[in-house]
């Protein structure tokens, strides 16, 4: 369970970002359609496909028949009905004894039990077995191993069908990674869990696993087909951008050099390759022209008043290092699709037309945001509210397609994530979180915890590597000085560190990594520790059970033990080196400054 994020990762490059790269090596499960006209090859002897042309001769349709399943991909959807009817009766019999007389019951080369198609491979041996036994020609050696693996198969459905009952949010969370690739995975996500648990809550019937067995069966061979189709729809990323965005699963990455790439457009660009990269278009149907109007609309807004600092390059990095939290740590696992959609919009948004001056500035200037918002959370209200008025513009509406529970939930979850930026906030935030990791039993809830998430990424520059986090300090402290100077034209007090003439660069980035990034970051990972843990463990003892190897004490303490990686550590402890040597050298020479002035002739300040 905690490599479906590395396995995101190495199939979401198929996509918008690197969409043919593996399709020539691939090609022999790939079944040319709507975007190659030439034709292709079918998937194997039992695949069927028809394709559909409309009257100008541009293909719209493909049918794949497989397995008993027909997948009807269309303008980019790809849909699936249960029974084909032109499977023959002949292919639903069991095996002939011909077919068993054949059959090789050597266990040294079959497949893993936690893979679809071990179940068929333990049910074909079984009726074998079954028929050996009647005629009594069965070696007991054999019968020994060949019923070991069918036992260690029906044990690997029982857990995966157990624990995909556990959680109704997405009823196939549980499935190995390895055994599905992740834009099928989402695509049956979307096909099954929500109509499955639609008719749960309707008469109380629970979805039958070979059902969802053999969607997953059928999935790893359309994989390419749909990814192909769907790839077409999307947008389109020139070949800058898609070499910089190789690099968007590390924890410093470069967004200096997206927004290079992309001629200022980060956030249009990084924003569209995550919301496709975790299949949230697919998912929520979001029309792709609909997606890139909303994120231009956005990247403007970032770009309104022209900050330094709180602009679209600051809305792209947040959201490119929500996205290494949820996907390297696994807390992709730990939440549903709603919920990872909501995640991803929120950092994108938190800080949608920021007016580059704190909310300290609006109160003491009593400006209208202020005034509208009762100067509790200013900007975070006032980032919320634009970002919901976009979205109710038709061109910009990406929710358009959520049921009313699916855009309440998602509109609660941005909310509250947003409005947890809000600085003032933070030392309570970290309070709470820490109280509540106290506990001998923490349950820790999901808003809060993407909430903690979210703050932590917005204010995690100075754990990022030394030359982009000293750029961001430039560019922040460029923009406290813009508002200092406003601040001074109306004959207000300066707020912290927005005078220009008596301002420590190098101390204030010390306190505040001392005082306010460290302390974050290390109440997040331990956060995500203990979210994850569980689900860390529960996966190994899946495979330890799948194996039939005993879970011993020393193996269930490691499992407590649990840890995420933490990159942000070694580059927190460089950075304030750094920043200590810098604020000696200061300090020193603000030392021979006074001495100058004090043996030399003082400034002219009485004549």
């Amino acid at each position: 369970m905690m490599r479906r994020g590395k396995a995101l990762l190495e199939g979401s490059r198929q996509g918008s970002v690197d969409g043919n790269s593996n399709l020539a090596s691939d090609k022999e499960l790939v079944h040319k359609c709507n975007s190659d006209p030439g034709g292709g090859r079918a998937l194997g002897a039992d695949a069927r496909a028809q394709r559909h042309r409309s009257v100008s001769g541009a293909l719209r349709k493909c049918v794949l028949t497989l397995d008993g399943y027909s997948y009807v991909i269309e303008q980019g959807a790809l849909t699936i009905v249960r029974r084909s009817s032109s499977r023959g009766k002949s292919e639903t019999c069991p095996p002939t004894d011909e077919q068993l007389d054949q059959l090789d019951l050597d266990t040294e080369h079959l497949p893993a039990v936690d893979t679809p198609d071990a179940c068929d491979k333990a049910a074909l041996r079984l009726r074998y077995l079954l028929r050996q036994l009647n005629r009594g020609e069965i070696p007991a050696e054999t019968l020994q191993k060949n019923l070991q693996y069918a036992a260690k198969v029906l044990e690997a459905v029982y857990i995966d069908e157990t624990k995909r009952l556990a959680d109704e949010d997405d009823e196939l969370s549980e499935v190995q990674p390895d055994a599905v690739p992740p834009e099928v995975r989402e695509w049956l996500a979307s096909t099954f869990t929500r109509q499955l648990a639609t008719a749960k809550r309707k008469s109380d019937e629970k979805p039958k696993f070979r059902s969802v067995a053999h969607a997953i069966r059928a999935g790893i061979f359309v994989d390419r087909i749909y990814r192909r189709v769907t790839s077409t729809a999307l947008m389109q990323f020139p070949q800058d951008v898609v070499r910089v965005l190789k690099t968007l699963d590390e924890w410093s990455f470069d967004v200096f050099a997206l927004h290079e790439a992309a001629a200022g457009q980060p956030v249009k660009y990084l924003g569209y390759e995550l919301l496709n990269r975790y299949g949230m278009i697919h998912k929520f149907k979001v029309p792709p022209t609909i997606l890139e109007n909303f994120l231009s609309r956005i990247e403007e807004g970032y770009c309104k008043f022209h900050n330094p600092y709180h602009n679209n390059l600051h809305a792209a990095d947040v959201a490119q290092t929500v996205h290494y939290m949820l996907c390297q740590t696994g807390l992709m696992n730990w939440l549903s699709d709603l919920e990872i959609f909501a995640t991803l919009v929120a950092a994108v948004v938190h800080d949608f037309e920021h007016t580059g001056t704190t909310n300290n500035f609006h109160v003491m200037s009593g400006s209208d945001t202020a005034l509208l918002y009762n100067d509790r959370a200013v900007l975070e209200n006032h980032h919320i509210s634009a970002a919901f008025r976009l979205i109710r513009d038709e061109d910009c509406n990406i929710l358009q397609n959520l049921s009313r529970d699916e855009f309440r939930e998602f509109r609660t979850l941005v909310i509250d994530m947003v409005l947890a930026t809000d600085m003032s906030f933070h030392f309570q935030q970290l309070k709470n979180m820490r109280s509540l990791l106290s506990l001998a039993e923490p349950g820790v809830d999901k808003s809060k915890a993407v909430s903690l998430v979210l703050h932590c990424c917005d204010i995690s520059h100075p754990a990022k590597r030394w030359d982009l986090h000293h750029r961001w300090t430039m560019s922040l402290l460029d923009e406290f000085f813009l508002q200092g100077d406003k601040e001074r034209e109306l004959g207000l007090p300066f707020s912290p560190l927005c005078d220009r003439n008596n301002t420590l660069v190098a101390e204030s980035q010390i306190g505040f990594i001392d005082f306010i990034v460290e302390p974050s970051m290390g109440v997040c990972a331990d956060m995500l520790e203990c979210i994850l843990g569980p689900l860390h463990s529960s996966s190994k003892n899946s495979t330890s059970t799948s194996g039939q190897e005993p879970i011993n004490e020393e193996a269930a303490e490691t499992h407590k033990k649990f840890k995420i990686k933490k990159p942000w550590v070694a580059c927190l402890t460089d950075n304030k080196k750094i920043w200590k040597e810098q604020a000696t050298k200061d300090a020193e020479a603000r030392a021979r400054l006074e001495e100058e002035e004090t043996n030399g002739t003082s400034p002219p300040t009485e004549e």
